[in-house]
Parts: C-alpha cells; structure tokens; sequence
C-alpha cells in the first residue's frame, strides 16, 4: 500500500565527521558530473572531500565543501526512496531549499549544483557574519511559555544598538537560530543563560537569512540566470510557508525568490514543516542525509501545532514507536525503511 510522504532536505552543519565517506556508502558512481563541475570551477572534486582519510572541520565544513556534499548527498538520497512513498511535496532547511529545487524538480541536479556551489563559494569568500543556536523548549520538547518572544525581543534590542547587528535568521522548531556580526553575537551569547552546550556558535556560518547577506545575494544573481530554473514537478513549500505548485510557478519568480528573500530574510523551518503536515497531511516524514539531525526541529515544529495529537516528545515517541512518521535517511536504522529494495 502506497503511503504519502514530505520530502525534507538538511542544510549546513550536517555533514560532519560520522557522514565522511556517506556518499561512497550509499551512491557510488554517482558523482562523475559534479565531480566534473567542480573540476571545472578549480575546486576539490564532491569524491575527494568525501573519500579523505580524515574528517577536517577546517576542510569539510567550509561553504564552499559543506554546501555541495550535502546537495549531493541529499540529492541522489530522494532519488532511491522506495515506491511504497509518494512524495506528496518538498521543503528544505535553509540551505536544503536549493537542493528541493531539484529534489521536486524545479531545476536540474546540475543546475542544482551549480546554484548551491555557488551560493556556497560566495558565503565562503565573504563570510559576513556568524549564527548563534539557543533552544526555548523544555525536556519534554513543550515551548517555555513567554521564551521564544522573549528571545526575539531581545534580537530587537540588541539588532537596534550602536554598531550591533542581529536578526533571527532562522526558526528551527524548537530552536532559534540568531545572526549577525561579532558584536551582535557577542551581547546575544552574554545576555542568556548558560547551560549544556548554548548558546552554541555555528562554525564557518555566515549571518545566512539577514540583511547583511544582501551582498551574496546580489552576486547570486549576477552569476545565476533565470535560465536555470522552471516549474516543479512536486509542490516547493519555501522558507515562508508559501507553496510553489506544480504548473502555476513562474521561473522568474522562483528565481527571485531563490536569490533574494530566501537569502536575506529570515528563514521559518517551522512554518514550512507546520504548512506541509496541514496542506498535505502526510503518512511520514522523509528527511534525507547527510546526518541525523533535523529530526528534532521536524518533531517540534509538529509539537506546536499538536499534529494529529502529538502535543510533546513522549507522545511523539509512542507514535514513532506504533507507526514510523519520521524517516531520517542519514540514521543507519531508519534508512532501510525509506529506500527502494533491489
């Protein structure tokens, strides 16, 4: 029996040192064009960064390294899920929008790459900025009531001080994610509580999703034409909760969307999860590789709606453990469950 299913594709941060060599394990063979394209660009080829002997976060989690791995990864992982699913839309986490552009077929795996290589070199060579995580749930994944405004006021006021600035950039379920420059960074990490590992500085992150990206946006367009980008083939549901739908999507705005607000705005995960289980009440969740992460946020951004009863993490456990709704592919044991048999 077919089952729906939501396509969710990872950003930056997921391909770490338990991921090197992910694409040799799961997609051998599979990279001769983008390792070509990359040749071409005067750049390490997509097999040689994942085929080193060693994980090197200097190397690997660079903009310019991070950002093609995990396209590719998340990429040639939506293109073996099993028949038993059919992918009723697509959404992404920040970064992951470019490859659901190619993942719902609204731009070719090349153009794909060639958007997301460079957006990523960009970010790289600029580098403007930094992000900073902070969670507002508690233990049981439940929002701490008044937490997350209190933490968007204080992004306000620390965004409004002289010589400081600061957004959110992204609202990642449970989490949000704060960026700007040092000195923005700086007040933010010193005005909140302390505790596990946060506030948590993301390494070699740009302030993605501001206005201080306006810059990399700028050059994006420069260098990536309209030619690039066409009509889904799946619905695109995009860092605001809109819905880009099959056979009513104009390239042009898709591309400006892409290279503008997508850019420097701020980027709401949780929304687009929140519209995806509304819109599409799907039977599961598919959230590709690289890594295993994003299943928290996913499961919070539901948790805030109480999606078919699932009002904390408890409840989400004993759903998960009655009928699978969430599949990471990049979790060793959930992959099997999503791809294709031979």
């Amino acid at each position: 029996m077919t089952q729906t299913a939501v396509l969710i594709c990872p950003g930056r941060g997921t391909y770490n040192a338990p991921e090197l060599g992910y694409l040799a394990r799961h997609h051998a063979g599979k990279l001769a064009d983008f390792d070509a394209y990359r040749t071409a660009q005067g750049q390490e080829t997509v097999s040689a960064l994942d085929g080193a002997a060693k994980f090197s976060a200097r190397v690997h989690t660079r903009g310019d390294n991070a950002s093609p791995l995990i396209y590719a990864a998340s990429l040639l992982d939506s293109q073996v899920i099993s028949e038993e699913f059919e992918i009723v839309a697509v959404t992404g986490n920040s970064m992951g929008w470019y490859t659901a552009l190619a993942a719902g077929g609204a731009v070719s795996p090349m153009a794909g790459m060639q958007i997301v290589n460079t957006m990523g070199t960009l970010m790289q060579e600029k580098l403007i900025g930094g992000q900073t995580l902070y969670p507002f749930v508690d233990e049981n994944w439940r929002p701490i009531e008044g937490k997350e405004q209190e933490l968007l006021a204080l992004v306000r006021d620390i965004g409004v001080r002289k010589d400081h600035q600061l957004a959110a950039s992204i609202h990642l379920g449970g989490m949000l994610v704060v960026a700007g420059n040092e000195a923005g960074l700086q007040a933010f990490e010193a005005s909140v509580p302390t505790y596990d590992r946060y506030p948590m500085r993301l390494p070699n992150h740009a302030a993605f999703h501001t206005s201080l990206q306006a810059p990399v946006a700028a050059e994006g367009r420069a260098k990536l034409g309209t030619d690039l980008f066409g009509t889904p083939d799946i619905p695109l549901i995009d860092g605001r909760g809109a819905i880009w739908w099959p056979g009513a999507t104009e390239p042009a705005a898709l591309r400006d969307y892409t290279l503008g607000a997508q850019v420097v705005e701020t980027y709401d995960f949780t929304k687009a999860v929140q519209v995806a289980a509304k819109e599409f009440a799907p039977d599961a969740f598919i959230v590709t590789g690289p890594g295993g992460t994003l299943g928290g946020a996913i499961t919070q951004s539901l948790i805030g709606i109480d999606w078919e009863g699932i009002n904390d993490k408890a409840a989400f456990q004993t759903r998960q453990a009655d009928k699978e709704i969430l599949i990471a592919m990049g979790r060793d044991e959930q992959r099997p469950n999503a791809i294709k048999r031979s």
